[in-house]
């Protein structure tokens, strides 16, 4: 008996699709959370040119990644095969991750 050979004809993505937009959700619910924590950190003592400065570019950052995130789970949520993320959205994704991240243990420090 012969081992099944993939072609990529016969593909078929199942729920491939459904959970990666679901990862695509629970990372913006995460980036929510950062972004809420890291506001009320930067005006827990009052408010001050630079807490109010941060908390901005904290919202900014996550906006950005939202307006990516949510473009990615419509093309996912469409059903059928999903095209490829370009790499320019998912690097796009990952420096508003990491700046949002540098944003959050600059507050913490």
């Amino acid at each position: 008996m012969e081992p099944h050979q993939n072609t990529g004809d016969d593909r078929d993505p199942g729920l491939q699709p459904e959970r990666t937009r679901l990862a695509w959700r629970r990372t913006t619910l995460a980036g929510t959370v950062v972004t809420v924590l890291a506001v009320k950190a930067a005006l827990h003592n009052g408010p001050s040119a630079t807490g109010i400065a941060t908390a901005a570019l904290c919202c900014a950052l996550w906006l950005g990644f939202l307006t990516v995130a949510h473009r990615r789970i419509r093309v996912l949520a469409e059903g059928g095969e999903p095209k490829t993320l370009n790499p320019r959205h998912a690097g796009t994704a990952t420096l508003f991750t990491v700046a949002l991240a540098a944003c959050a243990v600059a507050l913490v420090l």
